[in-house]
């Protein structure tokens, strides 16, 4: 298991490679690697946004992720997780998260991941504050996330 908390700019195909280069003995005993890769979008409800600053509890936010990672471990077989999250300021098209989560089949792989995606969006301590577009001259902050669906 892994957390990162990233100041700066991130790769997550890179980070997946570097993680599974830094574990050989994990080669071979995995069927399955789930990845969800969230990417900051330059819109949030129905406003346009330019950027946003993301902060952290540093110390309390590895532990919660930490902790929501046992939690997945103790309910599904997992080989590893790696998770890595972006802090700072960011830009649209930026990625902000990346979960990986490996298994040696593809069930515990996509439950554990968008488990533990869901259960960092609700619970793990970070503070986003967007600053709207030009025209609208503002920021604000981020009262919550949404649930993860888009409605027609």
């Amino acid at each position: 298991m892994t957390v990162k908390i990233c100041p700066g700019d991130f790769d997550p195909f890179q980070e997946i490679r570097d993680h599974q280069r830094a574990k050989p003995a994990m080669a071979g005993k995995y069927g399955a690697t789930s990845i969800f890769i969230g990417t900051m979008r330059d819109f949030n409800e129905e406003r346009s946004v330019d950027g946003m600053t993301l902060e952290y509890y540093p110390g309390m936010t590895e532990n919660q992720l930490e902790k929501i990672i046992h939690e997945a471990q103790r309910q599904w077989r997992l080989l590893d997780v790696l998770v890595v999250h972006r802090v700072g300021d960011i830009a649209p098209n930026t990625p902000i998260v990346l979960a990986a989560v490996w298994s040696v089949h593809r069930g515990d792989a996509f439950d554990a991941c968008r488990d533990i995606m869901e259960a960092l969006k609700s619970r793990a301590p970070f503070w986003k504050k967007e600053l709207l577009a030009a025209e609208q001259g503002q920021s604000r902050w981020v009262a919550g996330n949404s649930d993860g669906y888009s409605r027609k």
